[in-house]
């Protein structure tokens, strides 16, 4: 009979908490409709990414001399490049690569930073001093400079290129992190919680991870756009991906600056999906940022 009773009960639990999901959902959208637009753009990036052997009308890597430079049609969108490829397949293609390497960069730069800025604001003392002049080093220099010297020392594969697009953004965020968990640290059961003897460890991954939460994910959420960015940047300076993968910034270094004026669509696409790309992870970014940020959240 308990379980009877209780499985009626778990199946309101379920719809409540949708329903509570899509009213906040709702919410943002209402209060914040350009972080609307940013939420749709990378609605569209992903689903294109996930579905991309459906949508895709060519194969990525299929060569046809006979189409070169085509201009945009019915049967080619964005026309053709250098060598015959279609580009509208290639830019969905390359939504993919874009968000492998965007989510996994700034996942990981986002993540240890956070966990730096942490373990930097809690020890305080000589460890915090240590850090902060780490820090402040790595912070000296533009992110895609950064990026550019590991990646040319690491090498030339997605992985190495997911190294040096993440170290660049631990500083970023540890400094963030650092500000917001040296108020989570002062709080009254942080405070308990070492009073009882918890370690170190437990009291940082326990109670003030948690509390920093809220700018952990507004940082995730810009730097992916940041990211993309750096990983067009470097493939176009040719560090990045190498042919014949769809990448986009690929795609700005190959024959587009030498076909400009012969084929612009060669260049204009790529450019405008890294454009949305960014404008869209941006866009989002500074809406959560507004809607999760306690001072800012009385304006809205």
């Amino acid at each position: 009979m308990a379980v009877a009773t209780a499985q009626p009960q778990e199946m309101e639990v379920i719809p409540s908490r949708w329903a509570r999901a899509w009213k906040a959902l709702g919410k943002f959208i209402m209060t914040k409709p350009l972080g609307a637009i940013g939420g749709a753009i990378i609605v569209v990036m992903i689903l294109a990414a996930v579905f991309a052997p459906q949508i895709a009308p060519y194969d990525p890597y299929e060569l046809n001399q006979t189409l070169q430079f085509g201009v945009p049609s019915l049967s080619h969108p964005f026309g053709t490049d250098e060598f015959g490829r279609d580009l509208f397949t290639r830019i969905i293609y390359g939504a993919k690569i874009a968000l492998i390497i965007g989510f996994s960069a700034s996942f990981l730069g986002a993540t240890g930073g956070a966990i730096v800025g942490v373990v930097s604001a809690y020890m305080g003392g000589r460890t915090d001093l240590i850090i902060q002049r780490i820090v402040d080093i790595l912070l000296a220099f533009p992110l895609l400079i950064l990026a550019l010297a590991i990646a040319s020392v690491l090498g030339r594969s997605t992985f190495n290129l997911v190294i040096a697009i993440a170290i660049p953004v631990i500083p970023r965020t540890a400094r963030i992190v650092r500000s917001s968990a040296l108020s989570a640290k002062e709080l009254v059961y942080v405070e308990a919680a070492r009073a009882v003897g918890s370690s170190h460890i437990r009291v940082m991954f326990r109670h003030i991870i948690p509390n920093i939460m809220a700018p952990y994910l507004i940082i995730l959420t810009a730097q992916l756009g940041s990211a993309i960015l750096t990983e067009a940047s470097l493939s176009f300076l040719g560090l990045g991906q190498a042919e014949p993968e769809p990448s986009w910034g690929l795609m700005l270094s190959g024959g587009a600056p030498l076909y400009a004026e012969k084929a612009p669509w060669v260049a204009i696409f790529p450019g405008v999906a890294i454009s949305l790309a960014v404008f869209g992870f941006n866009l989002l970014g500074d809406s959560l940022r507004d809607a999760l940020d306690p001072r800012l959240r009385g304006r809205t």
